[in-house]
């Protein structure tokens, strides 16, 4: 059997213990990734004790707590709390999702908290997103229209026409679907990922855009888009419940038939 062993500077120690203060039942266990690249120590895991009666809803608040009350050198990022931005993405108990929307009940009284796989982190919970944010650069993501002369310049759709892009626009691109796919983890550099191939799907399938063709032959490439096993982990990820699998899969349909706007 093969056994891999990580540099002693990469595995994760434990950390700090922040207990609850005298008094207060300290029944909610929370474990924090911890890494500042600027200093010398391994990454490690802090452990704070808290209350959750004196807690919010969800994963987002009891962060907030902490750096409010235990740690103010926590590093998260965070926004619109409503699930809207996609800012507050990392790994809760072994699952990719959104802190604003995941609610503390159901995850138990001892609660892991990473940031999302298979990313450089820049410190603790904040994850570098540079390369994930140039692929989605690469897919050229706004409306291209090129219409024939005498068509008003108004590029009107009809009532299906927009039902098309749903499940589509809804997209936060918080990136939990991408570095939950194995396939981004190992080939991220030239595999466009999940969250950008279903951004792709998007305009391919918006009818008031004119280079479909233009996009799909783009999309041809066997690492750009055929690098996806339809292992369907990004489906299983979602916090917003979009299935980029299933653009993906009509994506690499429409390139076989040589077409776009697909249905």
């Amino acid at each position: 059997m093969v056994e891999f062993i990580l540099p002693e500077e990469s595995r994760v120690k434990p950390g700090k213990r922040h207990r609850a203060p005298e008094g207060i039942p300290g029944s909610l266990i929370v474990e924090i990734y911890r890494y500042d690249p600027d200093q010398p120590q391994s990454p490690r895991l802090d452990t704070f004790e808290l209350d959750p009666k004196t807690l919010g809803p969800m994963v987002l608040d009891l962060l907030i707590r902490i750096k409010s009350d235990s740690d103010s050198s926590l590093a998260f990022r965070r926004s619109c709390r409503e699930g809207v931005c996609g800012s507050c993405a990392m790994n809760v108990n072994g699952r990719n999702t959104l802190a604003c929307t995941r609610p503390i009940q159901g995850l138990g009284n001892r609660i892991k908290i990473y940031p999302l796989p298979h990313l450089p982190v820049i410190k603790d919970l904040i994850p570098d997103l540079s390369t994930l944010y140039r692929q989605y650069a690469s897919i050229e993501p706004w409306l291209k229209a090129d219409p024939a002369p005498g068509t008003p310049a108004e590029q009107r759709q009809t009532i299906e026409q927009r039902h098309q892009l749903e499940g589509l626009v809804e997209c936060v691109l918080c990136a939990c679907c991408s570095t939950s796919c194995p396939s981004y983890w190992w080939n991220g550099d030239q595999y466009l990922g999940p969250a950008v191939l279903l951004q792709a799907q998007r305009w391919i399938r918006d009818s008031r855009d004119t280079a479909t063709q233009e996009r799909l032959r783009q999309l041809d490439d066997a690492f750009k888009l055929y690098r996806c096993h339809t292992i369907m982990n990004c489906t299983d990820s979602c916090p917003k419940g979009l299935n980029p699998a299933r653009a993906i899969a009509d994506i690499k349909q429409a390139i076989a038939r040589g077409q776009g706007n697909t249905g």
